[in-house]
C-alpha cells in the first residue's frame, strides 16, 4: 500500500468510524441516506471528491478525508476544519483504514479470485456458511482496488467470517489486495485466458491469479483447491512444500457425492446427481458444478454438515445476468443470460453446455465481444467463429460487436454479425431477425450491453 495515506491521523479518524457506526462512502449523494459516514473524496481522471466534500459535511457526514487541501472556505486551524482530514492520496488512505479495521476485527477472511465463476462462487460460499455463522460478504462486484477497501470497512464485530472477492486485469493487484485484506483463507476457481491485454498473455493471468497463492504460502495461510483442476494443482505443488500440514486443502466433486452425471432438468436449470439423490439448482450450466463444489469445500472446512450445505446450493437462486434462466410467456424463449461478463474461457464453457441442453429443439446463440484482450482479440474471436462454423447450424448465431464483425465480415452459413446491441435490437424490431419459441443463449461481456436485448426476447 501507498504511505500517503492517513499516517498519525489513522487512529483518530477510526475512533470517529467506529463511534459513529462504522460506516464509509465514497459518493456524497449517498451521505443523506446514512447513518454518520466518512466520507472519502476519491479523485480521477473524470471526477474530484474534493468538490463534494464540504456538501457531504454539511449533510452529515462526521469526516471528510480529502486530497491535497481543505475545501475552498475552509479555514485551516478552524472548528470546521476539524472535520476534514488532508491526505496526499484518498484512495491510499481509504485502504490504510480498511487495513487497520481488518487487522483490529481479527476474524478469518476468506479471499477468492479466478477467471470465471468468482461472483457466483462467492454468493454461493455465502450461503453455505451462512447456515452457522453470521457472514459479511462482497456486496455485488466491489471487488477491487476501491471496492475491497469497501467491503473490509462493512464487516462489523457482530460478524463471524468475511468473503472477500477479488479481482484483477494486471500483474501485482491481487497482491496489493491480498496486503489490504490479509486473507487467512484463499480460493482460486479457474486460470483461463481473461484480461489477456493487461496481464500481457496466459502465462501473465497464471501469475497474477497465482499471488493469492504467493501471500497465503508467506503467511501461513491455507489455500483450498480443486483436485480436478491440473493448473490449480500444479500452482500449489510450486508454492507449498509437500509436508505443509493445514495449508492446503485439495478437494474433488467426488468428495461431496456429486457424479459425472449432470443435466439440465426440463431443459433449463442444472440438476446435480449425488449419492444422497438428485439436487435441484436455480443455476443454468454444468460449469456451475465447479462453483458448487468449492463452496461445498470451503463449507466443510468451517465445520459445514453436507446435507445443509446442498440445501443451501439449492435454495440459492443467482441475478445480476449471471446464470439465469428465464422463461418468456410472451415470445415463448427461454433465456440463458450469462451477459455479465464472457473471455475466452467462459465462453467455450457456455457454448459447450448450451449446445449439449437436452430437449431444446431449436437453439439460438447471441454472443457479444469479449473486451479486454488486446493483441490476442483478433485471434480469439476469431478462433470463436471458426468452431461456431463446424456447429452452426443446427444453432443459429447473432454475433455482436466489431471485434466479432472482423472475425466475420459477411454472414455466415447460419451466423449473422451486428455491429452492437442497438443494431441487432432494431433487426428483430423490424422483423429481419425473429427469435421466438426457441432456448437463447446470451453471452458477452458487460461493456456490450445485450441485457437490453432481453426485453424483445
Amino acid at each position: 500500500m501507498s504511505n500517503t495515506g492517513l499516517g498519525k491521523s489513522l487512529s483518530k479518524l477510526y475512533e470517529l468510524y467506529c463511534e459513529n457506526g462504522g460506516v464509509v462512502t465514497t459518493d456524497s449523494r449517498a451521505v443523506r441516506s446514512l447513518p454518520g459516514p466518512v466520507f472519502f473524496a476519491l479523485k480521477g481522471e473524470n471526477f474530484d471528491g474534493n468538490h463534494y466534500a464540504a456538501q457531504a459535511v454539511t449533510e452529515g457526514a462526521v469526516a471528510a478525508v480529502v486530497q491535497g487541501k481543505l475545501p475552498k472556505g475552509v479555514k485551516a486551524g478552524s472548528p470546521e476544519a476539524a472535520k476534514y482530514f488532508v491526505v496526499e492520496d484518498t484512495l491510499a488512505a481509504l485502504q490504510e483504514l480498511a487495513a487497520y479495521h481488518r487487522d483490529m476485527l481479527g476474524l478469518p477472511v476468506v479471499a477468492l479470485t479466478g477467471s470465471n465463476g468468482k461472483t457466483t462462487t462467492k454468493e454461493l460460499i455465502a450461503r453455505v456458511l451462512q447456515i452457522k455463522y453470521r457472514v459479511a460478504c462482497t456486496r455485488g462486484n466491489l471487488n477491487n482496488h476501491i471496492g475491497v477497501p469497501l467491503t473490509l470497512l462493512s464487516v462489523t464485530e457482530e460478524d463471524d467470517v468475511a468473503i472477500v472477492e477479488m479481482g484483477a486485469n494486471h500483474r501485482g493487484e491481487i497482491a496489493a489486495l491480498c496486503e489490504i485484506a490479509a486473507p487467512n483463507i484463499g480460493l482460486i476457481t479457474n486460470v483461463g485466458r481473461a484480461h489477456l491485454e493487461g496481464f500481457g498473455g496466459p502465462e501473465g493471468v497464471r501469475k497474477g491469479k497465482g499471488e493469492l497463492y504467493d501471500y497465503l504460502a508467506a503467511h501461513g495461510g491455507t489455500a483450498i483447491y480443486s483436485l480436478e483442476d491440473p493448473v490449480l494443482a500444479e500452482m500449489i505443488g510450486e508454492r507449498f512444500p509437500a509436508d505443509a500440514t493445514g495449508m492446503t486443502v485439495g478437494y474433488a466433486s467426488a468428495d461431496f457425492g456429486i457424479s459425472a452425471a449432470v443435466s439440465a432438468g426440463g431443459g433449463d436449470k442444472l440438476i446435480l446427481s449425488t449419492d444422497r439423490g438428485e439436487v435441484r439448482t436455480h443455476m443454468a450450466g454444468a460449469y456451475n458444478v465447479a462453483n458448487v463444489a468449492a463452496a461445498l469445500a470451503v463449507g466443510d472446512y468451517f465445520g459445514i454438515a453436507l446435507p445443509q450445505a446442498l440445501e443451501a446450493v439449492a435454495a440459492y437462486e443467482p441475478d445480476n445476468n449471471r446464470s439465469q434462466v428465464v422463461v418468456s410467456a410472451d415470445t415463448g424463449n427461454t433465456l440463458y443470460m450469462d451477459a455479465y461478463n464472457a473471455n475466452p474461457s467462459s465462453m467455450a464453457a457456455a457454448l459447450d453446455n448450451f449446445l449439449a441442453l437436452p430437449g431444446a429443439e431449436k437453439k439460438v446463440l447471441i454472443l457479444g465481444d469479449m473486451r479486454e484482450l488486446g493483441d490476442f482479440s483478433t485471434e480469439e474471436h476469431r478462433a470463436i467463429v471458426e468452431w461456431l462454423a463446424a456447429v452452426v447450424p443446427p444453432a443459429e448465431c447473432y454475433l455482436v460487436g466489431p471485434e466479432f464483425m472482423k472475425a466475420l465480415p459477411e454472414p455466415g452459413d447460419g451466423m449473422r454479425v451486428f455491429p452492437s446491441a442497438d443494431a441487432l435490437a432494431e433487426a428483430i424490431k423490424r422483423g429481419d431477425a425473429v427469435i421466438r419459441n426457441s432456448h437463447v443463449l446470451v453471452k458477452g461481456s458487460r461493456g456490450m450491453a445485450l441485457e437490453q436485448l432481453y426485453p424483445s426476447l
